[in-house]
């Protein structure tokens, strides 16, 4: 949060000279995205807590344009509302501005990194910092700091290199900023509430495999 409140300080001083300045090579992913009018795919999820013993569960996912992705499972009663959608649609809903953070190496890919800030008030965003394989035109990590409901980290794998949706996506947040009620997880669920409360800090990962995509593009 530190970071976040050090990057907004300094484009605050900046904004007279980067303020209209708009990251090309993101622009052209958010293109590609914006081909996607709709898709629907099966997600299995499991759930990395150290405290918390659930079964692989399974659900559908749908997405259209200009909407949150939708799930939809007879495994949970209630999924959390972040952290899940790697749509991106939440960062592009709004306008925004960029500023380049430079490259960095992640599993021999070099990666470009920006900081995106939502210029308008009604974002939930504070910013977000994305990972771009400009080669490949795709995201394949994301950092999203929200104005309410913390940070979460979204890592995602692609079948193929013309894939513009990933095969796997990887969540990590911390377990306070959930707010789901852990019954709410299904009653083959086990949590280990000692160990939970012994944890200083309550951080887990949803990791979700993605398949049998249907995808409509224009």
């Amino acid at each position: 949060m530190i970071r976040v409140i050090f990057v907004l300080f300094f484009l605050w001083l900046v904004k007279p000279i980067f303020g209209q300045e708009i990251d090309t090579d993101l622009l052209t992913i958010k293109k590609r995205m914006d081909a996607v009018q709709q898709f629907s795919a099966t997600v299995i999820f499991d759930l990395d807590v150290p405290f918390i013993r659930m079964p692989t569960k399974s659900a559908k996912i749908t997405y259209s344009k200009g909407e949150k992705m939708g799930f939809s499972s007879t495994d949970f009663v209630m999924l959390p509302k972040r952290g899940l959608d790697f749509s991106m649609s939440e960062i592009f809903k709004y306008p925004f501005i960029t500023v380049d953070r430079g490259t960095e190496k992640r599993k021999g890919l070099l990666l470009k990194v920006v900081n995106v800030i939502p210029t308008d008030k009604r974002s939930d965003l504070a910013m977000a910092t994305l990972y771009m394989d400009v080669q490949a035109k795709r995201i394949v990590e994301s950092e999203i700091n929200t104005r309410k409901d913390g940070s979460y980290i979204l890592l995602m794998s692609y079948a193929s290199n013309k894939d513009i949706l990933p095969n796997y996506v990887e969540t990590t947040f911390a377990i306070e900023r959930l707010k789901i009620p852990f019954n709410f997880m299904g009653k083959d669920t086990k949590i280990d509430r000692k160990k939970m409360r012994a944890m200083e800090t309550k951080t887990g990962k949803i990791k979700m495999q993605i398949k049998d995509y249907r995808i409509k593009q224009h």
